[in-house]
């Protein structure tokens, strides 16, 4: 049984016995840490969610789209669209590895501090290790290739920009695969 139901249990056992202020001290004990846990979740799926959705965006709606675009008026807007996103995806990457670390270290702390034994479910080191690579190839995607992509609109070297815009989109495409796949083992492995 996971930390997050022998929290819930303790909190229902403790609901249906409390009575006096004791009692009900204690389930508030109980609830602060199912709480955080909980707003934990919450900002890890929708960090998520809204990283892996631009991406989806992105590269299957915006781009086809701007085929009816001159070189141009397609890099600039790319460029300006892409600054935008990836500021977002900036903070909300970084959200979802810190609160995905953080659950997990909450998970280890509650498991250790009931007198249990941690060690971590198959499905968190693949959704640990896969989600790190998806950090690590956005900060390639935003560091290094964006760079590029800044360099050529600079310049107005549209060649170099599309070359820039194409390398985006193969490691964009990666993170989505990726990012689906992370999907998949936290539904299907939990």
């Amino acid at each position: 049984m996971g930390i997050f139901s022998l929290m819930s249990a303790a909190r229902a056992t403790a609901y249906s016995d409390s009575e006096d202020s004791a009692e009900n001290t204690e389930l508030n004990f109980l609830a602060a840490p199912l709480m955080i846990y909980s707003v934990l979740k919450l900002v890890h799926v929708f960090s998520i969610t809204v990283w892996i959705g631009g991406m989806i965006y992105a590269l299957f709606f915006l781009r086809p789209s701007l085929g009816v675009l001159e070189p141009p008026q397609r890099v600039k807007l790319m460029h300006e669209t892409l600054g935008r996103f990836f500021k977002a995806v900036l903070i909300f990457s970084t959200l979802a590895v810190l609160s995905g670390l953080w659950m997990i270290g909450r998970v280890a702390k509650e498991t250790v501090q009931a007198g249990g034994n941690f060690t971590w479910p198959t499905a968190w080191w693949v959704m640990a290790g896969l989600g790190m690579l998806m950090y690590f190839i956005f900060m390639h995607i935003r560091f290094a290739l964006y760079k590029r992509l800044q360099r050529a609109v600079v310049a107005s070297d549209w060649a170099a920009g599309g070359k820039a815009l194409e390398q985006i989109r193969v490691w964009v495409t990666v993170n989505i695969v990726i990012g689906i796949l992370i999907m998949a083992v936290a539904y299907l492995l939990r």
